[in-house]
């Protein structure tokens, strides 16, 4: 039987607090700099561009809904190069002046909300809040190493693989904020969006997702995947979750990705 995940309803800085604070324990000044937040609130629907390539970036943590990191052709197809989930940040570049690499586009309705007194903080008074600013940079050096995860699933492995990887990585993001169940989370995706994360025609996607099914290894149902054996699955994706400092607890790398 299907346990569908108990999803508690958290404050912005909490959100945020529970994605970092996986990766380096926050102290009371960075917890009242984080309870701060939630004053300039954001609500797009499914296609709105929260972002624009090219543009300035601007700081914002996913509060609610799933977005898309993508870049499109001009035909129309378009590769979304990572899955932004809630407790996820962007634009939180420490380039000066940074340009957006890539647009970021709301694949479900999305509700953000503005992180740039957080970062004006960090920038400006960085030993008061060392602790804080260690677990943004260990959250983006997570984040490269998940797309570098991803480059691997573009070109070595198979549809199957892909998807087993993809599902497993996104269970473990899921649980950092409380999103998964014993065995299931959020899967609020069309076959084309997963199609386009992970190369695969709309066609193939629904034949790999149905060989998944097949082999008892997935469940997908009104908007929710179960997975009915992870260690199978983690052994056909060959995954691993990203460990990228001594500081990171082995057994808490699973369970953030900022």
């Amino acid at each position: 039987m299907s346990i569908a995940p108990q999803i508690r309803s958290f404050s912005h800085g909490d959100l945020l607090a529970r994605r970092l604070g996986g990766l380096m324990p926050l102290g009371p000044l960075d917890m009242l700099l984080l309870d701060g937040l939630g004053r300039h609130v954001r609500s797009s629907p499914a296609g709105e561009e929260i972002g624009e390539h090219g543009a300035p970036l601007r700081a914002r943590l996913i509060r609610s809904g799933w977005a898309g990191a993508v870049r499109t052709l001009e035909d129309g197809r378009r590769q979304i190069f990572r899955l932004l989930l809630p407790g996820d940040c962007i634009g939180t570049s420490t380039t000066p002046s940074a340009l957006a690499v890539s647009t970021t586009l709301a694949l479900t309705p999305v509700e953000t909300v503005e992180l740039e007194p957080v970062m004006t903080a960090l920038r400006e008074d960085p030993d008061r809040h060392a602790a804080l600013a260690t677990a943004f940079a260990l959250g983006t050096a997570q984040a490269e190493a998940g797309l570098l995860d991803h480059l691997m699933r573009l070109g070595r492995q198979t549809a199957l693989e892909r998807t087993a990887h993809l599902l497993l990585e996104l269970r473990d993001r899921l649980a950092a904020v409380g999103m998964t169940g014993r065995t299931s989370f959020p899967l609020p995706l069309t076959q084309e969006i997963l199609a386009d994360t992970l190369g695969l025609s709309t066609v193939h996607m629904n034949r790999t997702l149905q060989e998944l099914r097949r082999l008892r290894l997935l469940r997908l149902d009104k908007g929710q995947a179960e997975l009915l054996d992870p260690t199978r699955l983690a052994d056909l994706g060959n995954y691993a979750p990203p460990r990228v400092s001594t500081l990171c607890p082995p057994e808490l790398t699973g369970r953030i990705w900022a």
